[in-house]
């Protein structure tokens, strides 16, 4: 598998304008200090090859791939790893064979691996085999043939590295959400992928954009339909975005909050990354009734089904308005965030 690492943009002076006031110098110490480095990306892939040669006994010709925020730009130190495990490309029905190779797969993790510790196949929408690597000590969570993870995950890690600011600003909305707990859809709020396309999604709809939409610009390097081993191409081919927005990072992450506390029309309006603004909700079945409606870039679907309770959508306003109010008034990150505590906590995990 192939890495790309984040460099500084040489064309942007950000790195420097956004360390000049205090609240963006948090913002950015939080990013530094949490983000996940190299040592704990090549811990994850280690395990990765290795999974890969054992289920290649069961499945020749399988592929297995590490997703999500471990490879898309925007994990942290203490993030877990998602895996895709592909059997072929065309879609598998998840309720019998994902079903069926996973419980294959559990069982050789059981009597064949003694360094994978729980294997546990969770029965979901998108049934998962959890586990924990004893050796990295990472938990991780393996998929069968969820494609769309892939093409996903290479597209956010390209809008990670377009420009200096998107990563910072993607990790402390992430942070901020956990803390409010309103980041975890297994108990109906936000997961973290549609908080990700929440600030993306932000960032293109700004007057003067910081983002472009990728899959308008360039619709070759992001075809839905390109072959999966060609996908991880596209990161490595994409120059940087030269916005002339010179907004610092504290302004950026006032602004997500306040365009999510008062300007976004939640009740008639989606969020899509793909288009690069807000577009009408459709009038499938799937889009009626939801509190919250985010694209998925690829496939389309809602990435914020799990918030399908009213008082669950009610916490999430509150805590977009409550937080916007209390940083407007005073511009210190720890009154809506302890900083200072997960400052602290991530030094220790060094």
């Amino acid at each position: 598998m192939v890495f790309w690492e984040w460099q500084p943009n040489p064309f942007t002076n950000s790195c420097v304008s956004i360390s000049r006031k205090e609240l963006s110098q948090q913002v950015l110490e939080l990013f530094q200090n949490c983000q996940q480095q190299a040592c704990d990306l090549k811990k994850k892939d280690t395990c990765r090859a290795e999974l890969q040669r054992e289920i290649q006994q069961l499945f020749p010709r399988s592929r297995l791939y590490l997703v999500g925020s471990s490879l898309n730009g925007f994990g942290t130190r203490s993030s877990d790893a998602d895996l895709c495990l592909v059997i072929q490309e065309e879609p598998v029905n998840q309720k019998t064979e994902a079903r069926h190779i996973l419980s294959l797969v559990q069982k050789h993790f059981s009597t064949r691996l003694s360094y994978i510790e729980r294997p546990q196949l969770i029965r979901a929408k998108v049934p998962i085999v959890k586990f924990r690597d004893k050796v990295s000590g990472v938990e991780f969570d393996l998929n069968v043939n969820n494609v769309v993870g892939i093409r996903n995950t290479f597209l956010l890690r390209t809008y990670a590295h377009t420009e200096n600011r998107v990563r910072p600003l993607v990790l402390v909305v992430k942070k901020w959400a956990s803390h409010c707990g309103i980041n975890d859809a297994s108990r109906g709020t936000l997961s973290s992928y549609s908080l990700v396309l929440m600030v993306l999604h932000y960032l293109q709809t700004l007057p003067e954009p910081i983002l472009p939409s990728l899959q308008k610009v360039y619709p070759d390097r992001f075809n839905p339909t390109m072959q999966l081993d060609l996908v991880h191409q596209a990161p490595c081919t994409i120059p940087p975005y030269l916005s002339k927005n010179g907004s610092t990072l504290g302004d950026l992450f006032m602004g997500f909050l306040k365009y999510y506390a008062t300007e976004f029309d939640w009740d008639k309006m989606m969020i899509s990354v793909r288009e690069a603004k807000a577009i009408p909700r459709p009038d499938d079945i799937e889009w009626q009734h939801k509190f919250i409606c985010v694209e998925e870039p690829f496939d389309r679907t809602n990435t914020a089904r799990a918030v399908h309770e009213k008082y669950k959508f009610d916490k999430i306003q509150e805590d977009f308005q409550k937080s916007w109010h209390r940083l407007k008034d005073n511009r210190d990150l720890n009154s809506i965030l302890p900083f200072k505590k997960n400052y602290t906590t991530s030094m220790q995990k060094r």
